[in-house]
């Protein structure tokens, strides 16, 4: 059985996040592993897993958004950061999590059009060599062979704090979006009902971890 936490945390901590995508757009996917555009957030933090990672990132956004509506004296609900993470003995809820957010970096990753073969066989070749379990590799191996199906993927999610976290996690896997990506992250946020001003929030909080790195 394929664990989603280990999936998401190498996903993140490989230095995949931020450089798979590249790899897909220009065909040199081996470089990414080695640094090329493979931007790593700071190392303290994924000490913490990617989970609280993406976590983190989309209640800092929902924060400042949450802030600025207040400023413009526009009602407001107050964040609560225990409904960007399930309960630490909610096992079900946080493989669940951990599943979505790694299916929504997957499907940036195949965000930016169509790949030769020879581009998608060094893409599976990465996949190989990332320091997971065969049950884990088999996971990512079938979901990247799926037809990209956002609505299937914004189905899947069960609150608005858990939809800003789908859309940082898709964030992570373009720096910056090729216009083809986004038109994935645009389209991605109408399915899940962010508004733009969220959008932006989470953008500028992912882009921001991304310089501290």
């Amino acid at each position: 059985m394929f664990d989603a936490k280990r999936i998401l945390d190498q996903l993140i901590g490989s230095g995949v996040a931020g450089g798979l995508a590249g790899g897909v757009a220009g065909g040199a996917l081996a470089n990414v592993l080695s640094g090329k555009k493979a931007k790593k957030l700071a190392g303290s933090a994924l000490k913490v897993g990617g989970l609280a990672l993406v976590g983190g990132l989309a209640y800092k956004a929902w924060q400042h958004h949450q802030q600025g509506k207040s400023a413009a004296n526009a009602p407001v609900d107050a964040p609560d950061e225990r409904a960007f993470l399930p309960d630490s003995q909610d096992v079900a809820g946080t493989q669940a999590l951990n599943l979505l957010l790694a299916r929504a970096m997957i499907a940036a990753a195949k965000a930016d059009g169509q790949i030769d073969t020879s581009e998608s066989q060094t893409i599976l070749n990465q996949i190989n060599g990332l320091a997971l379990p065969a049950d884990d590799k088999a996971f990512l191996f079938e979901e990247y062979a799926k037809p990209l199906d956002l609505v299937a993927l914004a189905r899947d999610v069960d609150s608005p704090e858990h939809a800003a976290e789908v859309y940082a996690a898709a964030l992570l896997m373009v720096d910056p979006p090729s216009p083809s990506e986004q038109i994935f992250l645009d389209s991605l946020t109408r399915e899940l009902g962010i508004d733009t001003g969220l959008a932006d929030e989470i953008r500028a909080t992912v882009q921001a971890g991304r310089v501290a790195a």
